[in-house]
């Protein structure tokens, strides 16, 4: 055993499955090696010469995973929200990250970025850097040092980016993405990195093609965006009207992943059956982003089709349309859109419970990373104490409870220790 075994004790609580939380009221949570071995409600015998730090009261949650952030957006969260989708990228996001050439502005503002998710309750992530290598690298490079595990993408985009965020054509694209590769081939621990053609709009046949082919060949994931706005999915049919939906068109890219090798969708607002049975098929996972979907006006997503079809999904907080990368808040938005897709789209597709959302943030998303986002054994040991103390209430409430009320009033709840992979990488405590 080495430094990364030991026990925390607290209000435990996590998810088995998606259909119920298991909480221990001052129970324990076992790590040997940086790997969970289990919560009790009482240590058993062969882990009692572990160190155990004694939490008290605090409630201890696994790790959430964001399945999908723009690293370069974050300098102007919660502006220019009257836009939608089309609009809002060529005011906005476009400009901002042209400014990413320039290496100085991009090292401050990543250092700004990285913080912020060392501090929240993220201990994992999927992240959108910019097409710029040497930007890429200075984020990765930060993102290392956090401690937390993360995949990083440098951005493909050979059309439709405006003044300054445009590479030349699919050759120079490719040849950028070869050479950001080689560049941090055995560089990183927890940094790994994803092929990121923004989405089909940003990128040429060629490109995309050869984004596909180099996925086969150095067996790289992929991550984009599918089905978020109407006038982006009439647009995907304009731009490729051989495919017979905005998913297949990736798949004819070969684009769309496998079960070894899972894409990531940010979205599937307007996503049919026949997308849904693609994005099953191929194993990809939906990064599920409530609060840039309405910010944006693009829509509710079926995410309670998504979980009965048996299709792999997480949260995403979707920085900069998503307005804060606090995972608990995106819980939340995510709740409120489900009801009132319920309410307001069809009456038939039943809001998620507050444990099967729970289960996104934490188990669901987590799978991307393996064995990630539980307490079980076998898992990964990512953690996150929480003070709450100063949520002030006359009742007596159960640890189920209180993670519900953390969930819809966060003001008060305070991160103390963050764990990943048995390392606290982050600790509040004064």
């Amino acid at each position: 055993m080495n430094k990364d075994s030991f026990v925390l004790r607290g209000g435990i609580a996590f998810s088995e499955g998606s259909k119920s939380i298991v909480t221990y009221s001052n129970g324990y949570v076992v790590c040997v090696d940086g790997i969970c071995k289990g919560a009790f409600s009482k240590l058993p015998d062969q882990y009692k010469d572990l160190p155990v730090y004694d939490y008290g009261d605090k409630l201890i949650i696994p790790g959430m995973t964001d399945l999908h952030v723009h690293a370069p957006q974050y300098t102007f969260r919660g502006i220019g929200m009257d836009e939608e989708l089309l609009e809002w990228l060529s005011k906005y996001t476009f400009p901002e990250e042209a400014k990413y050439a320039d290496l100085a502005y991009a090292r401050k503002a990543y250092e700004y970025f990285s913080e912020d998710l060392r501090r929240c309750f993220t201990t994992r992530a999927v992240v959108f850097a910019t097409l710029h290598n040497e930007a890429t690298i200075e984020l990765m490079d930060q993102l290392e040092k956090t401690g937390m595990i993360t995949y990083v993408g440098k951005v493909n985009m050979d059309r439709n980016g405006g003044v300054g965020l445009e590479e030349e054509d699919a050759a120079a694209s490719l040849k950028a993405t070869v050479e950001w590769l080689e560049a941090i081939k055995g560089r990183y621990k927890n940094t790994m990195p994803i092929l990121t053609p923004r989405f089909i709009p940003s990128c040429s046949d060629d490109l995309m093609k050869g984004l596909g082919e180099m996925s086969a060949e150095r067996g790289l994931r992929i991550q984009s965006h599918l089905s978020e706005n109407k006038s982006e999915v009439a647009w995907v049919k304009e731009l490729v009207p051989e495919s017979t939906s905005y998913a297949n068109a990736y798949e004819i890219f070969d684009t769309m992943g496998s079960a070894e090798l899972p894409t990531i969708m940010a979205h599937c607002v307007y996503s049919d059956e026949e997308e849904m049975r693609i994005l099953k098929e191929h194993g990809a996972y939906i990064a599920h982003c409530a609060d840039s979907n309405m910010n944006l006006t693009s829509g509710i997503a079926p995410i309670r089709k998504f979980m009965d079809a048996g299709i792999n999904i997480g949260l995403g907080t979707d920085v900069a349309a998503g307005s804060s990368m606090n995972m608990i808040k995106t819980m939340l938005i995510s709740l409120q859109a489900s009801k009132m897709y319920y309410r307001l789209v069809d009456t038939n597709v039943k809001p998620l419970s507050f444990e099967e959302m729970f289960y996104l943030a934490t188990m669901g998303g987590g799978s991307y990373f393996g064995k990630v986002g539980t307490f079980k054994d076998g898992y990964d040991f990512d953690a996150v104490v929480i003070d709450d103390s100063k949520m002030f209430s006359m009742r007596d409430m159960s640890i189920r409870e209180r993670i519900e009320r953390m969930v819809y009033n966060d003001a008060d709840a305070i991160i103390t220790d963050k764990y990943v992979r048995g390392n606290n990488i982050y600790s509040n405590v004064k």
